[in-house]
Order: structure tokens, then sequence, then C-alpha cells
């Protein structure tokens, strides 16, 4: 089972028709089950999940110089 690690929440705003109805509407996260280093199973938004590779990335760019 994957840990949720983040805090966002969802957008909400209004659909609009010709006839200028109002409906409600929710953009849901983009949620990902991302497996970190230590083995760990968390989720995270895409872009959060973007970022952490990047870091990792440079870290080990780093490492290796």
């Amino acid at each position: 089972m994957s840990i949720k690690a983040t805090s966002k929440k969802p957008l909400f705003g209004n659909r609009r028709s010709h006839a200028l109805n109002a409906t409600r509407h929710m953009q849901k996260l983009n949620m990902q089950n991302v497996t970190l280093e230590d083995g760990t199973k968390v989720k995270m938004t895409t872009r959060e999940a973007k970022k952490y590779k990047k870091d990792m990335k440079e870290k080990e760019d780093k490492v290796s110089l």
C-alpha cells in the first residue's frame, strides 16, 4: 500500500454552458505511485515525482564527480 505524501487538494471551478448555467466541477490531482530509493512506495503528484527524480539524478551526478 502506498503512503500519500502530498498535501495538495483538488481544484474546484464551474463549467459554463451557453445558457450560462454554472455546474460545479472538480479537477483531481494526477497522483502516481513512486518507489523511493529506500524501497518505500509513496503516492505523489507527477510534478513532485518529476522534481524528485531530477533531484536524485543531480545528487548522483555530484557524487560521481
